[in-house]
């Protein structure tokens, strides 16, 4: 089977990040290699990172590729160097190849000239927030503890500013099971996001999440889901686009998956580190050391010899890549066995069901059942 060529590169700017928040899978799980990072991309890296791209996207005459600009906090590398970045990539990219520019921040540093900058090379703009100040602050702090709240409604007012309303993506925010959920979303949707994307915190069998046991009769994760599901479903107008039910939906009918986190579609996405490094999709960073390395760089390496590495070929292989539990599941074309990182123990790697197994399967089949009332769904996914 032909792997999917790359069409998201995900470049890690900078390498620091002037949050300290505690569920971070960069910085406060099992992999601490962030410490050997240089702490900004430097211009040569992004050169060689630029000839890649053309390189591949050239080869197999890609029409379109997604750079995001990732960290750490991308927005610690300043202007210059996101000006550098962006140019330097169109330019080495040609006019044959559209790019689309995406960052993902914790908004601290968003002023006006990080806002004209992305308006010039058309840089669509996530933010990450957890909820109210008493949602958010219980993870995303300040090293000293202080709260990081007022600095991110901050920017996403200004980001909401008439001149800037279009580079808005929308909200990461990362769910915990402390918050009320619908209580969340609203105070989300105060905001005015043009989709919000809810984070299953990052965990597997040998490090669950908070909450989650292994006792798989409880799924309280997929009731947190539920309720914003159900608020969001019903409202009378669509107030915002949600990627995880949208995603499962579209699935659900027959369609493709926009998310990673479900469905059984090729994963097409590549990480390029500060260094150059060409790794495998950075939230495998939560599993174990050097999980996500696969010995590649962008002075050496193409994205061709990228997507033979095996960690590569298991995020294409599809129901391939998955343990008989859930090959043998009735869901599993819809839930794609979850999250890759999810699915991790030690003595069997990732041949498990997700760790949010029955949040999901809850999650799944409650959306099925409201689309039954409009749809025909198929009835096996129904079933309880």
């Amino acid at each position: 089977m032909e792997p999917a060529p790359v069409r998201q590169f995900l470049m890690k700017v900078h390498s620091r990040c002037n949050l300290k928040c505690d569920h971070c899978y960069v910085y406060e799980h099992a992999d601490q290699s962030w410490r050997l990072q240089p702490n900004v991309m430097r211009p040569k890296v992004i050169e060689q990172a630029a000839i890649r791209i053309a390189e591949h996207a050239g080869k197999h005459d890609l029409p379109f590729v997604v750079v995001i600009f990732h960290g750490g906090e991308p927005l610690l590398a300043g202007t210059q160097t996101l000006d550098y970045a962006a140019r330097t990539i169109r330019r080495t990219v040609g006019s044959q190849t559209r790019i689309a520019f995406g960052v993902q921040t914790n908004g601290l540093l968003l002023d006006e000239a990080f806002l004209e900058l992305f308006a010039a090379h058309g840089v669509s703009v996530g933010i990450s927030l957890d909820g109210s100040p008493a949602a958010n602050d219980r993870h995303r702090l300040f090293a000293d503890g202080r709260s990081s709240y007022a600095g991110v409604a901050a920017a996403l007012r200004r980001l909401n500013n008439p001149r800037f309303r279009h580079l808005f993506g929308g909200i990461l925010c990362t769910v915990d099971l402390a918050n009320e959920p619908v209580e969340v979303f609203e105070h989300l949707l105060s905001f005015e996001p043009p989709e919000i994307d809810f984070l299953l915190p990052h965990g597997h069998w040998d490090n669950p999440p908070p909450g989650r046991t292994a006792d798989q009769t409880s799924a309280p994760y997929g009731k947190w889901l539920i309720a914003i599901f159900d608020r969001w479903y019903h409202a009378k107008v669509q107030e915002t686009r949600i990627r995880l039910f949208e995603s499962i939906i579209s699935l659900l009918l027959g369609g493709p998956s926009g998310s990673e986190n479900v469905g059984l579609g090729k994963v097409d996405l590549a990480t390029i580190e500060t260094d150059g490094s060409i790794e495998l999709v950075d939230i495998l960073k939560s599993v174990a050391a050097g999980m996500a390395a696969t010995g590649l760089h962008v002075e050496w390496n193409s994205f061709d010899e990228y997507l033979q590495h095996p960690g590569a070929i298991a995020r294409q292989a599809g129901l391939m890549s998955l343990g008989d539990t859930c090959r043998r599941c009735p869901i599993v074309g819809v839930c794609g066995g979850g999250q890759h990182a999810h699915r991790y123990r030690e003595d069997t790697l990732f041949s498990n069901p997700s760790v949010y197994c029955a949040d999901l399967t809850l999650l799944i089949r409650h959306i099925a059942r409201r689309l039954a009332t409009d749809l025909t769904v198929p009835p096996h996914i129904m079933t309880r």
